[in-house]
């Protein structure tokens, strides 16, 4: 699912294109709600470069691997992320989001073109993850009234939120820098209802 509307503007040159998510966090299908989300606040959970860049090894999400003369591994990028939750140090906020099987069942793995129309990444791929820029918050983002010109925290009860704070904090990761509310014609919208936009980084 997507916590962030289309509306953002930022530079590439400030987004992180290294970390995978951490494997437990990925979402089921790209129709669940999760930590695997777009949209996640997120910080370093595995940063040592000293390993290789890649990992390989037996996973079930590529079926059967016990075969006979057949060795199929799983590669995964070893540098991780996590969900970040308060007192965390945020790296910034995934801008794809991580899942394994499509709205119909269907393994990702198999249909890579389909993961790039929806926009997701497979577990164990690197996910961009955005330092600096502006972006649109769905409530799924965020929790708490968040204000014009007040600021963002991270959450200290759902990891890969935020929650309002004082635009003097010292825990400050962004500022509000508008609200807005969308609402349902006659199709009804998956993202309807409160949003706001922020700038994220101090």
């Amino acid at each position: 699912m997507l916590r962030i509307l289309p509306f953002r503007q930022y530079d590439e040159n400030d987004v992180i294109n290294l970390f995978a998510l951490q494997g437990t966090y990925a979402n089921e299908s790209t129709t669940d709600t999760g930590a695997g989300d777009a949209g996640v606040f997120v910080k370093v959970s595995a940063g040592d470069f000293d390993k290789d860049p890649v990992a390989y090894s037996d996973n079930s999400y590529l079926g059967k691997t016990d075969y006979p003369f057949i060795k199929a591994q799983y590669p995964s990028v070893q540098l991780e992320c996590a969900p970040a939750i308060s007192g965390d140090s945020c790296l910034g906020l995934t801008l794809r989001q991580t899942a394994k099987y499509d709205e119909n069942g269907e393994k990702l793995l198999y249909n890579p073109i389909k993961g790039e129309e929806l926009f997701c990444v497979l577990p164990g791929q690197a996910v961009p993850v955005a330092t600096r820029g502006v972006f649109t918050l769905v409530e799924e983002g965020y929790s708490g009234a968040l204000a014009v010109g007040g600021g963002i925290a991270l959450s200290n009860l759902e990891s890969g939120k935020v929650i309002p704070c004082a635009a003097t904090a010292a825990e400050k990761i962004g500022t509000v820098i508008g609200t807005g509310s969308r609402t349902s014609g006659t199709i009804t919208d998956a993202w309807a209802g409160n949003y706001a936009v922020i700038a994220l980084g101090l």
